[in-house]
């Protein structure tokens, strides 16, 4: 394996563990319908300031969401709206019972996307 390789890699496997937890993938759910400020965020995962603010600075640090402050709210905001479509892919493609789909929409518009043989 290159150096290039493991730098690839180690990226993507960044991205996949700040996705690892149920509360930021709730977080990445809200944000891709649309923009949301921290109190939003906290009040659906049902967690403190503290706590729902920590998930954003994971997200935040891999890149996969930003902010912008408006007036004493700190907005956030998806940098890449995909997330959502590649967990449902991935779960269409498993064996059936294997983590299906929550999402139907999302298996509508990822018809073609399976996992490789």
């Amino acid at each position: 394996m290159t150096e290039q390789d493991t730098e690839r890699l180690q990226r993507r496997a960044g991205l996949l563990k700040a996705l690892a937890h149920p509360s930021r993938l709730l977080i990445m759910e809200m944000l891709e319908a649309r923009s949301c400020h921290v109190g939003e965020l906290r009040e659906a995962i049902g967690a403190d300031l503290t706590t729902v603010s920590k998930h954003l600075a994971v997200l935040k640090k891999v890149g996969l969401v930003s902010d912008e402050k408006r007036g004493t709210y700190s907005w956030y905001r998806l940098r890449c709206n995909c997330v959502s479509h590649m967990i449902d892919c991935i779960e269409d493609g498993l064996p059936s019972g294997k983590g299906q789909s929550e999402n139907p929409a999302g298996a509508a518009t990822l018809a073609s996307c399976a996992l490789k043989s």
